[in-house]
């Protein structure tokens, strides 16, 4: 079993919804084969925490305007760390930073085909790593991004 068309769709307009907002390693996987509840699992991570809740935002309103999509559920936007959009279809999980590396999603996953997403979201990968360089050589001082 592969991931429905409906559910390439909303990859990809999550995918560039999430990269418009300059989310960082943006990555998808297609888990139809191994899990039952869903097709495929998108990854986005920011370095703050007003940037993720940026992120999600965006993905949420580009779905629902542009596919009539909304979630069923929406988990952690209190503290803004880790979001989950449950879109039955699809889950997105945008990060924290730093919850993207402690948890490491992708080496669950990793066994799972990825899917090709827009070359706007493929376009930052590495990107967390570049910004966690940059504020190490700043002194770890600078502007949230939004």
């Amino acid at each position: 079993m592969t991931a429905t068309d409906r559910s390439l769709e909303l990859i990809n307009a999550a995918a560039q919804a999430a990269a418009d907002k300059l989310a960082h390693d943006i990555i998808a996987y297609d888990v139809s084969d191994v899990l039952s509840i869903t097709d495929a699992f998108l990854l986005a991570s920011a370095p703050n925490d007003r940037q993720v809740k940026s992120i999600v935002d965006e993905i949420e309103e580009r779905l629902s305007k542009d596919l009539g999509a909304k979630p069923v559920r929406r988990e952690g936007d209190r503290e803004a760390r880790w979001v989950l959009l449950d879109y039955v279809d699809i889950v997105v999980h945008v990060q924290h930073s730093e919850e993207r590396v402690f948890y490491a999603l992708e080496r669950l996953w990793k066994d799972c085909p990825q899917l090709e997403l827009p070359a706007d979201a493929k376009a930052t990968r590495g990107k967390g790593q570049e910004y966690a360089q940059a504020q190490a050589a700043d002194g770890g001082v600078g502007g949230e991004l939004s």
